[in-house]
Formats: structure tokens, C-alpha cells, sequence
């Protein structure tokens, strides 16, 4: 039996949880929900979940996974959105898929 977890999302003005087991990959969670974390001009130029063009940033707000990738690393360390194709989910978490042109805007904690 699998371990399954819950990730709840808040995306433009609701709040969506989705059930899944533990292992599997954000970017990939989201888009099978038809939850995108592109904005509009990004849903087909975009790298596919490879880590390298930094489009579908999204927002851990609990429970933050320990980055693995450089850009995630940095997004992390600056407040960026952090790539949702490098995040593999193994505990239920909060994230927001922010609204944005292209990436994503920086967004430092409330303290």
C-alpha cells in the first residue's frame, strides 16, 4: 500500500486539495488536475519539467521540501517561487501558485 499525502493549493482566489501518494512530482500533480503553475503565455513555451527555463514556480508555504536543484536552491535562499517540476512531493504541504507574466515575483516571509 502507498503512502498517501495531501497538497493543498490556493490558486486564483481558491483553495484545492489534492490527495496523491508520496513520491510523486509537483509540476506533473498539478498539470494532471488541471492546476497549471504556467502563466498563459508560458502553457506551451516551456521546458517541460527539465529544471531550466523557471516558469513553473510555485510557492511552498508549509512544510518546505530541502531543495535538490541549483535554481530551486536559490529560489529558496531569495524568496523566489521555486520550481514545481524539481519538487518531489513526500508530506503533505501548502503551496500558491502565484500569478505572474512569465516567473514570478520575489516574496520575502511576513515575519
Amino acid at each position: 500500500m502507498q503512502d498517501k499525502v495531501e497538497v493543498t493549493v490556493n490558486y486564483e482566489g481558491k483553495t484545492i486539495v489534492l490527495e496523491t501518494i508520496k513520491g510523486t512530482n509537483l509540476r506533473k500533480l498539478l498539470l494532471e488536475n488541471g492546476l497549471s503553475p504556467y502563466s498563459k503565455i508560458n502553457q506551451k513555451l516551456n521546458c517541460g519539467g527539465n529544471g531550466i527555463c523557471a516558469t513553473c514556480g510555485v510557492f511552498i508555504l508549509e512544510n518546505k521540501p530541502k531543495p535538490t536543484h541549483w535554481h530551486d536552491w536559490l529560489a529558496n535562499k531569495f524568496y523566489y517561487p521555486r520550481l514545481s517540476c524539481q519538487i518531489v512531493v513526500e508530506q503533505a504541504m501548502v503551496i500558491e501558485i502565484p500569478q505572474k507574466l512569465i516567473w514570478g515575483s520575489r516574496r520575502k516571509p511576513k515575519s
